[in-house]
């Protein structure tokens, strides 16, 4: 079971749509309590807006279009062109305002201090064993990008394999995923260049360190998977773009085809494509044992899926279905035989283990039954399971029999997240991480000959993380809905309704937000700023139905459930309107511009990053079609009525007091492609009333966020938090 790669098919939608962004936020090491309002619960009064006169011009445009009778304007639709003459003039022209409003900010360079003390702390991967070696990741605190590593022994010296950094003098090439043979000769690995999407496929020699000459390009969306006998491995692809289209074009039609290791890509084998079927994309994963090709074939971010397999014993083989009708969603985890085990949701919307057959796939075997939890994960070693699950958004982790029976829950070290347990069938050892808000993420070694669990790495921290407390709490949403939100913050914080607070959301494509540290959050709580993260419908944090009850039509739910976190956080004094300031990222971005236009007044400020801003076009760039089963889409009239009432883009209002609002994207985003923030940035300037700020920072060489350097991210939450601390007065 792989562990380690940035991409896993039970991500799929991860990886196609938006993707939470990673939650890090931070504070400066003052107090937040120096400049206290005499009357913590007095919202300022806005201004006559000075700020717009400052803004770059942006001219509307007579466009418009037509759907369902209906005729709609798009004045911005030229900033869609993001590589036209004049969407770059207006770039530069809004980053010189942004940046001169920023770095005016006095607080912003004790920001950037203590962002880079807080992110010097050593942070590892979970090791992977093959054949002689242990691989794993390492980064020394500053680094841009984390090194990949090999040693002989859980214990041994570690020596450099990839180093990233070396590649380009900005960082701004990351090492995307890596997969080692069997044998732990061979290296796979993946690069990604500025933040796209787009993966460059390498081969590196374990010992001598040089790579092979073999070069696998246009991959998206997809990882490699070797043969047993490291002669070559499966992966998917698209088409080469055309030229001046690798970031904007739509991507369709991807193809499965297995690499001979040494020969060039052209002469791949094709092994499996659909002409039929454009929206269609396929999951490679060979058996440990080598005797079949288990394809998940996913067609859009909603978790169902088809199962295709090939007999590999057998030369003339070709591909079979083996699960098929799209009627839930099927993650392979292991083989025994003629026996393939899937967690899924079938029968059980909180995912249960089951077997089936490849000789009679019409029979799903029962391993181990669904609960009242949500099973995240399985790995088969030895002859004995081991699960994950998600408990009210924590972390649980057990050992069944190889019949699913419960041999015992794993002990953790407290309530947070738990990952890992990876390891072919025949390991003697797992290591699994546990981490938390006020945890760095520790990682440990399992001897499965004795089940004894030791330490393996766990970080040391500038911060006494003693001093914190996570609680949970549950609130009523609109509906009635008990939704659960977890806040964080100092042991000795006073809910007097003075505390500066954040509020994390994501809300959608069945991903579930789950406790996380990270140094940016432990600076936000040293300085007594408090840290909520609700549990919104539309995640995975309860199975099926909680994703289902935030998708479409029910999408107003997931709104109504952040805006409903807001006001008990409020109600509960752990702060105020003006002190509370809310963020999101992709699918979060969308949420924060969808309550910011709905309830313009309960915020103080909204930080939207990489956000969908304009729903009637999403589907028209690159991945964006695969969204609609989330989403909907503008081409169907019932949905289209429902997306336009919701559509942050379209829902701005001239005239209207927006709270102090940073955009935040990146030139190279090709997942949700930055014309979104484009036109959202404009036409919020446009409609502003008063004199909150409404700025857009456009990060270059950058994408949807991950591999994003080290230095880049201090940056770029230097200026978050020193607008959050001029703007929550």
């Amino acid at each position: 079971m792989r562990t380690h790669s940035y991409l896993a098919h039970k991500n799929i939608a991860a990886i196609t749509c938006l993707g939470a962004m990673t939650i890090i936020f931070m504070f400066a090491a003052t107090t937040l309590a120096a400049d206290e309002p005499s009357d913590p619960t007095a919202r300022l009064e806005p201004k006559p807006s000075s700020m717009k006169k400052k803004y770059p011009e942006s001219l509307p445009t007579d466009v418009s279009d037509v759907y369902h009778e209906k005729i709609v304007a798009d004045p911005y639709r030229w900033l869609e062109d993001t590589e036209s003459e004049a969407t770059s003039k207006w770039i530069a022209a809004q980053n010189e305002l942004t940046r001169s409003y920023l770095d005016a900010i006095p607080e912003r360079p004790g920001f950037a201090k203590r962002l880079t003390e807080l992110w010097n702390f050593e942070r590892f991967g979970l090791p992977v064993r093959r054949g002689d070696h242990y691989f794993f990741t390492h980064n020394d605190g500053l680094q841009n990008q984390s090194v990949l590593y090999k040693a002989d022994s859980p214990t041994a010296p570690r020596q450099v394999l990839i180093d990233p950094n070396k590649l380009t003098a900005d960082g701004t090439v990351a090492l995307s995923s890596w997969e080692p043979t069997k044998d732990g000769k061979l290296v796979g690995y993946s690069l990604a260049d500025g933040g796209s999407d787009w993966r460059t496929w390498k081969v590196r020699n374990v010992e001598t360190g040089e790579d092979l000459k073999d070069e696998i390009r246009w991959v998206k969306f997809s990882e490699i998977s070797w043969l047993p006998d490291s002669s070559g491995f499966f992966y998917g692809r698209y088409a080469e773009p055309l030229p001046g289209e690798e970031l904007s074009g739509t991507n369709y039609f991807q193809q499965l085809f297995f690499h001979k290791l040494g020969d060039p890509q052209s002469a791949d084998t094709l092994v499996y494509k659909r002409d039929d079927e454009k929206e269609w994309g396929f999951t490679p994963l060979v058996t440990d044992d080598g005797r079949f090709l288990v394809i998940t074939n996913w067609r859009s971010t909603e978790p169902v899926s088809q199962v295709f397999v090939k007999n590999l014993a057998k030369a003339d083989a070709v591909v079979e279905p083996l699960l098929t009708g799209f009627d839930a969603d099927y993650e392979f985890v292991a083989s025994d035989g003629d026996e393939l085990f899937f967690v899924t949701d079938s029968d059980a919307p909180r995912r249960r283990l089951i077997a089936v057959n490849v000789n009679s796939p019409a029979v799903k075997r029962e391993v181990i039954a669904t609960t009242g939890d949500v099973l995240q994960s399985a790995s088969l070693l030895g002859n004995r399971w081991f699960t994950t699950y998600l408990k009210d958004a924590r972390g649980l982790a057990k050992i069944h029999n190889f019949d699913g029976s419960v041999m015992r829950e794993i002990e953790l070290p407290g309530l947070g997240s738990v990952g890992g347990f990876g390891g072919l069938r025949d390991t003697t050892e797992t290591f699994f991480s546990f981490t938390n808000y006020v945890t760095p993420p520790s990682i440990y070694r399992m001897d499965l000959s004795n089940d004894k669990t030791t330490v393996w790495q766990t970080p040391k921290v500038a911060i006494n993380v003693d001093q914190y407390l996570t609680e949970q709490i549950f609130f009523t949403s609109r509906d009635g809905t008990k939704v659960p939100m977890m806040i964080t913050r100092r042991r000795d914080s006073k809910l007097d309704g003075t505390n500066r607070t954040l509020l994390y959301g994501y809300g959608g494509f069945n991903i579930s937000l789950t406790p996380t540290y990270s140094p940016a959050v432990a600076a936000w709580l040293d300085a007594g700023g408090i840290y909520a993260v609700p549990s919104l419908r539309g995640g995975g944090e309860y199975g099926r139905d909680w994703h289902e009850a935030g998708m479409v039509a029910k999408k107003q739910n997931v709104f109504d459930d952040f805006i409903a976190a807001a006001e008990e956080l409020i109600r509960l004094r752990y702060t105020t309107s003006q002190r509370l300031a809310i963020r999101g990222g992709s699918n979060g971005g969308l949420l924060v511009g969808a309550v910011m236009t709905q309830r313009p007044e309960l915020f103080g400020a909204c930080l939207p990053a990489v956000g969908v801003m304009d729903m009637l076009r999403f589907h028209k760039f690159t991945i964006g079609w695969a969204w609609v089963s989330e989403f909907g889409s503008s081409d169907d009239q019932s949905q289209f009525e429902t997306i336009l009432r919701y559509s942050p883009l379209h829902n701005l209002k001239p005239g209207t007091c927006y709270p102090a609002t940073l955009i935040t994207t990146a030139d190279r985003d090709d997942r949700v492609v930055p014309g979104h923030s484009f036109k959202f940035a404009a036409a919020i300037q446009a409609a502003q009333s008063c004199d909150h700020p409404t700025l857009i920072r456009v990060e270059t060489r950058a994408g949807h966020g991950a591999g994003t350097p080290v230095s880049k991210s201090i940056d770029e939450y230097a200026d978050l938090w020193s607008f959050l601390m001029t703007s929550l007065k």
